[in-house]
């Protein structure tokens, strides 16, 4: 990627590995606070687009009119690993609309819970759409699709549901997109710049003090993943452990491939990133780093060092090297 700036680093003993470029932005509601690399790099932001994704849910009047929770709207902004309580809480809100999973269209993805894993495995069951990480998501999608009105078929990008996801992605970024790829889910993913979207989680970190209906929709959803943390990844997740980490309230949500994102509503601040080599523990690195230098997580809080900068260990628990934050991201 074009000016991309160095972002992590991967240490093998005293030996530098591998360096990690990539994409940062910081934003408030005005533009860009500080940035690395090239804030103009147009990205697919893949799952940390799925609280944009959400917002017809609740502008459409679909989550009140079927009495969605607080927990369940961070659940439709989730990726999550498949847990059973991720797995019960879509399968009982799909029967809530006299649906089920195969309704969903996400497609079967292994539980990434390692005791139910284990569990399925000796149970002889396979895996199915609910354990899929994007099964939340997609369980609101058939909500909207349903309130609407809609056909089944909805990850269409000609569907009345994926037109309204574009609508509000655009309306957030305040920047047409130039298009989509289909994501892992099926769902079709709209790319924009590293600044567009740090842009778009400055508006959610700003949406409590508007009153428009797309800015009090943007509140809500921001409220349910500060509220529900485990709901938005699960337990041992970067995403949930920073959440509860963290000195305030923060929506963290990872994306496929290197892409991250954090909401402060305190800080009226919203923050993307993108590794360019798609390497998740970079992104996760470069993330806490940011988020130290903002006073959101103390760099000496255990869950921050688990992301920080982590320790590599082979099989036989010998450490061998560790993941470091580039230097420019906490001076």
């Amino acid at each position: 990627m074009t000016n991309a700036q160095l972002l992590a680093e991967t240490f093998r003993g005293p030996f530098l590995e591998n360096t990690h470029l990539g994409h940062a932005v910081i934003s408030d509601s005005k533009g860009i606070v500080q940035a690395w690399g090239n804030p103009q790099a147009v990205v697919l932001p893949r799952s940390s687009s799925k609280m944009i994704q959400a917002l017809p849910l609740v502008t459409s009047g679909a989550a009140d009119k079927h009495g969605l929770t607080e927990r369940q709207l961070a659940l439709a902004c989730a990726s999550h690993q498949g847990a059973p309580l991720h797995v019960s809480a879509v399968s009982d809100w799909l029967k809530d609309l006299g649906l089920g999973e195969s309704d969903l269209q996400c497609g079967p993805q292994p539980t990434r819970d390692n005791d139910l894993k284990l569990q399925m495995i000796r149970d002889g069951e396979p895996p199915c759409q609910l354990h899929n990480n994007c099964s939340g998501k997609h369980a609101g999608f058939l909500t909207l699709g349903q309130h609407l009105g809609a056909g089944p078929d909805y990850v269409d990008p000609d569907h009345p549901v994926q037109k309204a996801a574009l609508d509000a992605f655009e309306t957030v970024t305040d920047l047409k997109s130039p298009g989509f790829g289909i994501d892992g889910c099926s769902a079709p993913n709209y790319a924009t710049t590293v600044e567009a979207m740090a842009r778009a989680m400055a508006w959610f970190a700003t949406a409590q003090t508007r009153n428009d209906t797309l800015s009090q929709a943007g509140a809500r959803l921001a409220a349910a993943m500060y509220a529900y943390p485990e709901m938005v990844a699960g337990e041992g997740r970067a995403c949930t452990l920073l959440m509860r980490a963290a000195n305030q309230p923060v929506a963290l949500k990872t994306g496929a491939d290197g892409y991250f994102i954090a909401i402060l509503p305190q800080q009226g601040l919203g923050v993307a990133l993108k590794i360019a080599d798609g390497t998740t523990r970079a992104a996760e690195s470069a993330l806490a780093a940011i988020l130290v230098r903002l006073g959101v997580l103390s760099e000496d809080h255990p869950d921050t060092q688990r992301f920080l900068s982590p320790e590599i260990r082979n099989w036989r628990g010998i450490l061998t090297g560790q993941v470091r934050p580039a230097s420019a991201l906490l001076a």
